[in-house]
């Protein structure tokens, strides 16, 4: 409990202290509390078929504070991710609660500004950097970002540098699932009818070896992801298109060379409803060709992965890294009125590489491919806003796998691969001058 009085301690000071806020300046204290309550049966993998259904409800709860006046920003939002039951009644600490964003930013003059500290990275579509809002959690960086803003376009150049601890004699990053160092710059303009941005990103993971002797050492092993989106909309029709290329090395250090291509047309057949059709590309490394020893499989990295490639994730959301990659076509139906939205999606998955056959590797001794198509998920979802501090939303989704599937990810093709959930948020404003 002692993170929680500490937060409500934070929450009573700072109502306090809004009421001498200079007045120039702006403060909004305001709140988060979103419980999503799942139904998971093959969720992220292919379930067995005496498999038991997993049930639970995990609760994001955030305070967040804004302040702006004329010469910076800060902002601050504290959360408390947890499953419902997994702190007892009587419980005096735990270990959920942590700071999920704590900047400042420095307004230099009109167009210039710089932001220093934990901070979400959203840009574009989320394909490589988003918040990954779906998440209890979430993603935020900790990080130097300095940002170029007129009438036609944005600039962003972020840097960051990151260690474990405060050490006097290392700079060896022991936190695994993490970049040691990253910069980045991220341009956009828009133009009539279209939206064009660049990203060029240089990833830097931490990497040992040891040699004949037993002596660690330690580098950097630095990738690079360059690329555009592109995004276009009049009258009725939206469309949108990625394409990125990576090269360098890669944490394991192999040769990397993967690209990403993606493209979407929406079209709004009346102020209801809408048809939409797309296609998306990640190329992967082949498990038949033995001889080949890079990495041709590309990394969504920081992206907002559960936006895409299907709402049961079992694609590039802590899995599917490294490997044959996904060629991902889709359809979709969507209706919309003022508070209620739903809408149907449908994805034809298969591999962008080569999927090894075991049976007949095992049998033959020949490396031999099997087919590439791996399965048909099916997501419903649905939203009703009931005001904008209260969002009902609910959803069900089913894959219908194949034996290739089954070879990647295990479990049963034939056993009932589902999943549902139910979500509530709340998000009140506790305070605004």
């Amino acid at each position: 409990m002692k993170k929680v009085t500490h937060v409500a301690t934070v929450a009573i000071i700072a109502m306090a202290a809004f009421q001498t806020t200079p007045a120039s300046a702006q403060f909004v204290l305001s709140g988060e509390i979103r419980p999503r309550t799942e139904y998971l049966h093959g969720y992220k993998t292919l379930s067995t078929k005496d498999q038991d259904v997993a049930f639970w409800t995990e609760q994001r709860s955030r305070l967040k504070f804004d302040y702006a006046s004329d010469t910076y920003k800060a902002g601050l939002v504290l959360q408390d991710v947890r499953v419902w039951g997994s702190t007892a009644q009587l419980n005096k600490s735990d270990a959920f609660s942590s700071i999920h964003e704590a900047w400042g930013e420095i307004l230099c003059n009109k167009h210039l500004s710089l932001k220093v500290g934990r901070q979400e990275l959203i840009y574009d579509d989320h394909r490589i950097f988003g918040n990954v809002g779906w998440t209890q959690q979430a993603r935020s960086h900790d990080l130097a970002k300095l940002r170029y803003k007129d009438s036609l376009c944005v600039l962003d150049v972020g840097v960051a540098f990151n260690q474990d601890a405060t050490m006097l004699n290392s700079n060896v990053y022991a936190m695994t699932g993490n970049y040691k160092a990253m910069q980045y710059a991220w341009f956009h303009r828009d133009l009539k009818t279209m939206g064009v941005s660049v990203l060029v990103l240089n990833n830097g993971l931490q990497y040992s070896t040891t040699d004949t002797a037993g002596v660690k050492e330690y580098s950097v092993k630095y990738s690079q992801t360059a690329g555009t989106h592109l995004s276009y909309k009049k009258n009725k029709c939206e469309a949108a298109a990625n394409l990125f290329y990576q090269m360098g090395r890669d944490g394991a250090d192999k040769q990397l060379g993967a690209y990403e291509a993606g493209a979407s047309l929406n079209y709004n057949a009346t102020e209801r409803w809408m048809l939409g059709a797309g296609y998306e590309l990640l190329s992967g490394t082949s498990q038949v060709d033995t001889a080949n020893k890079d990495n041709h499989s590309f990394n969504p990295l920081y992206g907002t992965n559960h936006k895409f490639n299907g709402f049961m994730d079992y694609f590039y959301v802590g899995s599917h890294l490294n490997t044959v990659g996904l060629q991902d076509a889709y359809v979709r139906l969507a209706y919309k009125e003022k508070k209620c939205s739903a809408g149907v999606d449908v994805h034809l998955f298969s591999s962008a590489a080569d999927i090894l056959d075991n049976e007949k590797l095992t049998k033959t001794g020949k490396y031999e491919a099997m087919s590439a198509s791996l399965g048909t998920e099916v997501d419903l979802s649905m939203q009703y806003k009931v005001s904008e501090e209260l969002i009902f939303q609910a959803g069900y989704s089913q894959m219908l796998a194949t034996k290739s599937m089954e070879a990647l990810k295990g479990g049963s093709k034939d056993a009932v691969n589902n999943w549902a959930y139910l979500m509530f948020t709340f998000k009140p404003v506790f305070v605004k001058q």
